[in-house]
């Protein structure tokens, strides 16, 4: 039902900007669909803030021995924290309603919030998981795997730099999709400005973002 309903409103969207031109303003009923979309999508949020909370930790302690690349003692001293960063990304479950498969149906703000938690959660959990195997390979693997382990390892730090920074996103779309719905009184007590400023804390760059910046060159 929320599908048809959502693809109907993206019928009349369409038929409407093709009869009056840019410039429309949102219909009483794509507003409520688009309100009800971010409140489900801040609740989705919210179920999954702790164990968020556990792989940034873990991350923020792994990210300054991998983010100029693999340490040149061939990574064992690095490999504790690795395996607990990888450990603790694989623990994120992404909410149905945040996977593409029901996501497609959401509209507004809700929409761009779930694509970013999607994205983080995509290459923070693939770029972990594929650092300790390539420093698997470093320490013990054969010449041939080892080698090619070490041309590689450098795009999968990069994606954990860059799923940080999709997290650290949502701060700033929240907000802005909260006031652009109406803020506090639109929405009442269904979401109220106290949780998404909870939220948005919980998700902002002053959280989230690595440091220091990815220092890994691509390519080289």
């Amino acid at each position: 039902m929320r599908i048809a309903a959502a693809l109907l409103l993206a019928s009349v969207v369409l038929f409407t900007a093709a009869g009056c031109g840019a410039g429309r303003t949102a219909s009483a009923a794509e507003l409520r669909l688009e309100r009800e979309d971010l409140i489900a999508v801040s609740r989705a949020l919210q179920t999954v803030a702790a164990p968020v909370a556990g792989e940034v930790a873990a991350t923020k302690i792994a990210w300054p021995l991998v983010a100029n690349g693999l340490p040149s003692d061939r990574g064992a001293t690095a490999a504790p924290a690795i395996a607990t960063a990888a450990e603790s990304a694989a623990s994120i479950r992404v909410p149905a309603l945040l996977q593409e498969a029901q996501a497609v149906s959401l509209t507004g703000p809700a929409a761009t919030v779930a694509g970013s938690f999607r994205s983080y959660a995509g290459l923070s959990t693939r770029g972990w998981e594929l650092i300790e195997a390539s420093l698997k390979e470093i320490l013990g693997g054969s010449p041939a795997a080892a080698r090619f382990a070490r041309e590689n390892v450098d795009l999968y730090i990069d994606s954990v730099y860059d799923g940080h920074f999709s997290l650290a996103q949502i701060d700033k779309q929240l907000r802005a999709g909260y006031r652009k719905l109406g803020g506090q009184a639109a929405f009442g007590e269904s979401l109220t400005q106290a949780e998404v400023d909870a939220l948005a804390n919980t998700y902002s760059e002053a959280t989230d973002r690595l440091h220091p910046h990815v220092g890994v060159k691509l390519g080289t």
